[in-house]
């Protein structure tokens, strides 16, 4: 048995055209590839690849919430185009906003591109879980949940999956532990669990 809480999360790409075949999702391998690094979890991916259909994805997410994921994350069809309806599918399904999710990742991504204020990501809880709308480039992905860091390694601007473990804590999710190599996750002291020996 592992020392370290089982964890169920669901990863959604929404894209009209990787889930009608025209080309291959690049998100859900994107996804599951970072999560597997920066947690030392065991971790029980459920998957979805869906077209960008608002009611379609609020049904998704609400039946990944029923299936017990703590962590929902979504990628793709978070633009201003017509097509793109993820946040307000999200939205439509919350019981609370987390603004600073989605205000962070515009952060970041402002650093690389002008046009990162025309991305509309928004996260959510619903029950006991988080959902998270990551862009929809794995490059994006990564730098969005890793942060930035220096040359050097040393952490310039955070990510946003810093907040997450914590966050879970607080709705009553498993105790997510992060590969500190990847992602350092923060905690206030009384919020830290002590070593098994």
């Amino acid at each position: 048995m592992s020392e370290f809480d089982a964890v169920r999360i669901g990863i959604v790409s929404v894209s009209d055209r990787a889930s009608s075949g025209v080309y291959q999702d690049k998100g859900l391998p994107a996804l599951k590839d970072w999560l597997s690094r920066a947690l030392k979890n065991p971790i029980t991916f459920d998957e979805r690849l869906i077209p960008d259909e608002q009611a379609g994805i609020s049904a998704a997410l609400v039946s990944l919430v029923d299936a017990g994921c703590a962590l929902v994350l979504t990628t793709g069809g978070t633009g201003p185009a017509p097509r793109d309806v993820t946040p307000e599918a999200t939205l439509a399904i919350a019981d609370k906003e987390m603004p600073g999710f989605g205000e962070q990742m515009r952060q970041i991504s402002l650093r690389f591109v002008p046009t990162a204020i025309l991305s509309r990501q928004v996260a959510v809880i619903r029950g006991k879980s988080l959902v998270i709308n990551l862009p929809g480039q794995p490059k994006s992905i990564q730098e969005t949940l890793e942060g930035l860091k220096s040359e050097q390694g040393e952490q310039l601007v955070n990510g946003i999956f810093a907040a997450v473990p914590y966050c879970v804590d607080l709705i009553g999710g498993p105790y997510l532990e992060t590969n500190d190599a990847v992602c350092k996750a923060f905690r206030p002291k009384s919020a830290v669990r002590p070593l098994k020996p």
